[in-house]
């Protein structure tokens, strides 16, 4: 495809000011752990939702979830806002209090708060190799995909190019920097994908043309379905999205980094609203380009091809910037959320329990540039692996551990005789039990053998601890659920009024999530 000079300039221009605006950031000073790895507490509301947001989205919904609203429809949809009904609930109304009470760095400073230290090092390993062998390496690939697809560029080369370009201001300038670039680049994403659908609805012949196929579209399909069936509901979107919104440093991190409690609740709500514009704007243009491109022969380069043969000149730059917004935000919250498990939960635990702030960030930086070589090398394997779409890929990779993950956070914070020896368990159990179902139950839907592992996860867990002898009560202080965990400390409660309360603002998102289900159930 030939690039018109007029957006070869646009893009340059992009990302000469992301890195400007990261180098900004970092130069405003990372002196304590606390403001490399939490911006130093001073996230705003609307920057906590924001940067949560541009972290999500990535090239696997550019690409990916595209690719699944053209070959499957409108349940492409089904995923992303059941992260707003159950995920990011969860984070506002169960966990939320907990970690910024208790002023935790990661999420698994909260396991060995209540399990202990095994707990801890279990899920911080886990995680890590999830974030360099699926979220990272994932999203490189895609982005690399969508651009040899435009611009002819080898997806090896664009793989290493934009894992160092992304790598330069996320590892230079921590949090504050990754946060910063991400407002930016969650306004070239809304806008973006707003020319992308505004284009492509205009090719099919107007709005009237896009709702003339709504009769088809639905978020609910038969229990039978290979990728999305409903009773996916029961266990596997369940178990994926509490770890995913409200166990997973990734994005739980913008919480902590929030002002206060007020502003991390307002912020998980903002989100919502996020997320659920967001992938309208991405899921649209897919389901109408069947009309336009039937015969495509992978869900994947629907979005290449509306940009390639849809786009005037001016656009394919701003919505290529899009593209490389999504992969750069999503990327650079993912290794940076890497970079705070390796320093506080190995690094400061194990190797150097008295390092300074200034060794600590430094071997914060050091192991970033390590993850991202490690990213950049598992990508370059998908290239060889691809046969199916890659966000079913993702989907897929989740439902091998967050059964033991979620159950451990979950009952870890609603069951107050939850043991040691049973979230344990449940860690233990899920990868095995995962691999072994999917091998006894080929057939069976992977959202669905998601459930089963998660509820009996659940399962083992309760029973085991049942057999073993819990924490006393004076160890659990401030670690169990209650209702008056919901309750903002005293300073903060005269914001709760009118139109400051979170909870009004959710009330409404919930309810008009809730009225497209029964729509399109």
């Amino acid at each position: 495809m030939q690039i018109a000079g007029v957006d070869i300039a646009i893009f340059v221009v992009y990302f000469a000011i992301v890195i400007a605006l990261g180098y900004a950031a970092s130069r405003r000073g990372a002196s304590t752990k606390r403001d490399y790895f939490l911006a130093g507490d001073k996230l705003p509301w609307w920057m906590v939702g924001g940067s949560i947001v541009a972290a999500n989205v990535s090239s696997h919904h550019f690409v990916g979830v595209m690719g699944v609203a053209y070959t499957r429809g409108f349940v492409a949809m089904t995923i992303e806002w059941g992260a707003i009904l159950i995920g990011f609930n969860a984070l506002l109304w169960v966990f939320l209090p907990f970690y910024l009470r208790n002023g935790f760095y990661t999420m698994p400073e909260f396991l060995e708060r209540r399990f202990g230290s095994a707990a801890r090092s279990s899920y911080a390993a886990l995680i890590l190799l999830t974030y360099v062998f699926v979220e990272v390496s994932a999203v490189l690939y895609l982005g690399a995909l969508a651009i040899h697809a435009l611009l002819g560029v080898p997806i090896l080369w664009s793989i290493i190019g934009m894992a160092a370009f992304t790598g330069i201001y996320t590892i230079a300038g921590g949090l504050r920097a990754v946060v910063w670039t991400e407002m930016l680049q969650l306004g070239v994403l809304l806008a973006g994908g707003i020319a992308l659908s505004i284009v492509t609805i205009r090719a099919v012949g107007g709005w009237d043309a896009v709702m003339a196929t709504s009769s088809e579209w639905h978020l609910l399909l038969p229990a039978n379905d290979a990728d999305f069936p409903w009773t996916m509901f029961l266990g596997g979107v369940l178990c994926i999205s509490i770890f995913y919104c409200a166990a997973n440093q990734f994005i739980v991190q913008r919480t902590l980094a929030a002002k206060d409690e007020w502003h991390a609740r307002m912020g998980v709500v903002f989100t919502d609203y996020l997320k659920f514009l967001m992938p309208l704007l991405i899921i649209v243009p897919g389901l109408v380009a069947p009309q336009l491109y039937p015969n495509l022969e992978k869900g994947d380069m629907v979005f290449p091809t509306l940009v390639r043969n849809l786009l005037p000149v001016g656009l394919v730059g701003l919505v290529m910037a899009g593209l490389i917004a999504a992969i750069m935000s999503h990327i650079s919250g993912a290794v940076n959320s890497c970079t705070t498990i390796a320093t506080v939960d190995f690094y400061l635990r194990y190797l150097r329990k008295d390092a300074s702030d200034r060794e600590a960030i430094l071997f914060g930086k050091m192991a970033g540039a390590v993850i991202m070589v490690f990213g950049v090398i598992w990508a370059a394997t998908l290239i060889a692996h691809s046969d199916k779409p890659v966000f079913i890929y993702l989907l897929n990779a989740y439902g091998y551990f967050t059964p033991g993950i979620a159950t451990m956070f979950l009952l870890g914070i609603l069951w107050r005789r939850t043991t040691h020896a049973g979230a344990l368990t449940a860690g233990a159990l899920t990868i095995p039990l995962s691999i072994a179902l999917e091998r006894a139950l080929p057939g069976m839907p992977f959202m669905n053998r998601t459930g089963i592992a998660f509820w009996a996860c659940m399962a083992a867990c309760a029973i085991v601890s049942l057999f073993t002898r819990p924490k006393p009560d004076s160890e659990l202080v401030g670690m169990i659920w209650n209702p008056d965990s919901l309750r903002l400390p005293t300073e903060m409660r005269e914001r709760m009024r009118g139109l400051r309360n979170p909870a009004l603002w959710w009330a409404i998102i919930t309810a008009i999530v809730l009225a497209f289900y029964v729509k399109y159930r």
